[in-house]
């Protein structure tokens, strides 16, 4: 991935070379604490960098440990560090002379701080941010396998995931039948202690988020959706918040425009596909997107060049692979983290040309 590439020109040899840029800050969030680190730290070095982590405030024996896991892998001692630091003092990182470049995950908030102090420092910076991600099921779909796959979905890690289905638009024809398999697949989820290997949903990572949450599904509610599912805080210790679905969602209410992050599902009838897919789009996000349909070729056309997102599926859920770039465009972020597009990230591409 990072050897010569050779350019055809006028001079004798000309060709771009991969050049590492030094240090690279990485901000990274709660709800995948390994995973998010890993992912951006691998391409990076690999390509020559050293990496310092400023991880979530939440979680500081997660980032401890992954510097632990480095030295133990026989990286030099500071090839990766740690920095148990809060966002103030972030800042002060980035603008530090010795500091390239910066990478985060996060809220939309969030990467515009970061970018913001990135720019005033002519620094590169690479946002991965929220997503609000449309999955389209259209007439012709397999409903049963797209209800399964939705359900998956949105209620990966408690539903609290950037690429996790938020907002489901369905052809009203198969409406009815959407709803009555998809919320069987919601129902059937177990929430619970995290511990306990039976259950698949667990608490909220803190009570305001999840009071937060229950206030953007009230809102809908007041505006005019109507709840099949959930929708209550459950009585009891922790920051539980049961699998919720919503229908008849429409423009201008909460559930429509905002990410919900947790186990909520936002159900939007269209008459259509071009309606499915102006829904889709209609949205400050662009993260990921799904379509299910059994016309193959019309999912990939869908998929290719009709939807506005950064990842696109067909007839399966949203996912990060390492073989496949990552990221978004709109307010979901810029740049890419994973294959070769990812680790060509932090590098300095280079342009040699002898005559």
């Amino acid at each position: 991935m990072l050897s010569r590439e050779s350019i055809s020109t006028e001079a004798s040899n000309s060709f771009a070379c991969f050049e590492p840029l030094g240090v690279i800050l990485a901000v990274m969030p709660w709800n995948f604490p390994f995973w998010q680190v890993f992912r951006f730290a691998a391409p990076a070095l690999m390509a020559g960098n050293v990496g310092v982590l400023k991880h979530a405030s939440n979680v500081p024996g997660c980032a401890l440990a992954i510097e632990q896991v480095f030295q133990q892998a026989g990286f030099p001692a500071d090839v990766f560090r740690t920095l148990l630091i809060d966002n103030r003092a972030a800042k002060a990182v980035i603008k530090n002379k010795y500091v390239k470049a910066v990478t985060l995950t996060g809220s939309t908030a969030a990467g515009q701080s970061v970018a913001a102090n990135a720019g005033k420092a002519l620094k590169k910076s690479v946002l991965e941010l929220g997503g609000c991600d449309p999955y389209l099921v259209l007439a012709d779909a397999d409903i049963e396998a797209a209800a399964a796959a939705c359900a998956t979905s949105r209620l990966i890690n408690s539903g609290q995931s950037c690429i996790a289905a938020k907002r489901f638009i369905v052809v009203e024809s198969v409406l009815e039948e959407f709803e009555r398999r998809f919320v069987a697949h919601m129902s059937a989820a177990k929430m619970g202690d995290p511990m306990n290997e039976e259950n698949s949903i667990g608490p909220q990572a803190r009570h305001d988020l999840r009071d937060e949450l229950h206030d953007q599904v009230q809102k809908s509610i007041a505006k005019g959706a109507r709840c099949l599912l959930g929708g209550k805080i459950p009585v009891g210790p922790g920051a539980y918040y049961p699998p919720t679905v919503l229908t008849d969602v429409k423009k201008g209410m909460v559930a429509y425009h905002e990410e919900l992050f947790g186990p909520v599902a936002s159900i939007i009838p269209v008459k259509n596909e071009r309606a499915a897919i102006q829904v889709a789009n209609d949205s400050i996000f662009g993260l990921g997107a799904a379509v299910f349909t059994r016309d193959v070729a019309r999912g990939e056309r869908i998929a290719a060049t009709e939807l506005e997102a950064g990842c696109c599926f067909v007839n399966d859920f949203v996912k990060s692979d390492p073989r496949l770039p990552f990221g978004g465009i709109k307010t979901s972020g810029y740049g890419r983290e994973l294959s070769h597009y990812g680790i060509k990230e932090f590098v300095n591409i280079k342009t040699v040309s002898v005559k």
